[in-house]
């Protein structure tokens, strides 16, 4: 029989996969944009994509860090996980509902492929190095987690 370790493992590794993955092309889209009106539109349109991938990410790593982590004391490794998961929805509350109605509404405009002002760029280069960092540092946790038992 399949235990509870192993299903709350392979789900938090799956929002790890999902969520990281996901930040990694829309970052990678968003550092090409910022000088580029093709990666400008490209950007816009595949955030549409990589934002529920983002979102359903967190949702799979929040659940199974739940069961992984179960039987183990609100503290260091699970407490930081909880930390960081905070941290990603706040950034991602932020960037799902300024900044993609923002890309939304100058792609219905028309204006999809023109360059976005310095501060809002400046903004989403914030968010996504608390993205990036906080996914990273995530997965580097578990790792570390997973080789200290």
């Amino acid at each position: 029989m399949i235990n509870l370790d192993f299903i709350g493992l392979f789900i938090l590794l799956a929002g790890f996969v999902i969520g990281l993955g996901a930040v990694n092309v829309i970052d990678i889209h968003g550092f090409l944009s910022r000088k580029s009106s093709y990666w400008t539109e490209a950007t816009i349109r595949t955030h549409k994509v990589t934002k529920p991938l983002i979102w359903f990410g967190i949702f799979l790593a929040i659940v199974g860090g739940f069961i992984f982590y179960r039987d183990q004391t609100f503290s260091g490794i699970p407490m930081y996980h909880s930390l960081i998961a905070s941290i990603l929805i706040l950034n991602g509350l932020f960037l799902s509902f300024y900044i993609s109605p923002l890309l939304l509404k100058r792609e219905n405009e028309g204006r999809q492929a023109e360059i976005l002002p310095k501060s809002i760029q400046n903004k989403i280069v914030v968010s996504f190095l608390i993205s990036d960092i906080g996914w990273w540092v995530g997965l580097m946790m578990l790792v570390w987690y997973l080789l200290g038992k």
